[in-house]
């Protein structure tokens, strides 16, 4: 995402944002500061203002953008379970990569998310590490999976909330460190199953064909057993 070269000062003293971003051309370098100083010394007029603050705003995006994509090209080549997930789609007959895994802005507070059609979605701006990145393609890679492997109908709650079990289980997002983190929580025993059941319900609670909370959980708990217990492609809980 470098600036366009061009003969004019302002030009140079600018960069477009990625088109899947934004189309706004952003202030950098010197043009960047000089608007900075105007803004904090209240030189700006109303519009000027406005301009300043929708261009703080993209080079915001930008900076997470390409901080999302260096965690995922990361994960793409050193991630032991990134690696492993991807084998098996491509086994599959599946592909995945950066052509179909992509960074963007979230307005909901989610990490993620995959759709058979497009891929797989990392929301930049709720993505804080390479670790947590890693949790997040995991998951959507094992839907990704799924989709290949099972056939899922997304619209059918049963498989919904079987492939959201599978993957918070597998992913790693609910081990005992990411959860006592997360919520201080202690209960040493039952602390996995209690975190893949709450954000397996959570995600089935945003399915179109979902009434409530009660009847996301209670689709939940009837497919819990065989898809807790279903660990393909691993041979165990990996993480």
């Amino acid at each position: 995402m470098a600036a366009k070269e061009n003969s004019n000062s302002d030009s140079r003293d600018s960069e477009d944002v990625s088109s899947s971003q934004s189309n706004v051309k952003v202030p950098k370098g010197f043009q960047w500061l000089r608007m900075m100083a105007a803004h904090y010394t209240g030189s700006l007029d109303a519009s000027e203002e406005k301009q300043y603050k929708e261009f703080a705003e993209q080079r915001t995006k930008l900076t997470e953008c390409e901080r999302c994509e260096d965690y995922r090209n990361w994960n793409l080549r050193f991630s032991p379970t990134v690696l492993f997930l991807k084998d098996h789609i491509t086994k599959l007959g599946g592909k995945v990569g950066p052509q179909n895994i992509f960074c963007d802005h979230c307005d909901e507070y989610k990490a993620g998310g995959f759709s058979p059609d497009h891929g797989i979605l990392l929301c930049q701006n709720h993505t804080y590490n390479k670790l947590h990145l890693e949790d997040t393609l995991s998951h959507e890679l094992i839907h990704a999976y799924d989709e290949l492997k099972f056939h899922v109908d997304w619209m059918n709650l049963k498989h919904h909330a079987c492939s959201e079990i599978r993957a918070s289980n597998l992913s790693g997002e609910c081990r005992f460190m990411n959860e006592f983190v997360r919520k201080l929580q202690l209960n040493f025993t039952r602390q996995h199953q209690i975190c893949v059941r709450r954000r397996a319900i959570l995600s089935v609670m945003g399915n179109p064909n979902c009434k409530d909370q009660e009847h996301a959980a209670r689709v939940v708990d009837q497919v819990w057993d065989s898809c807790f217990n279903d660990t393909r492609p691993f041979d165990e809980i990996y993480r």
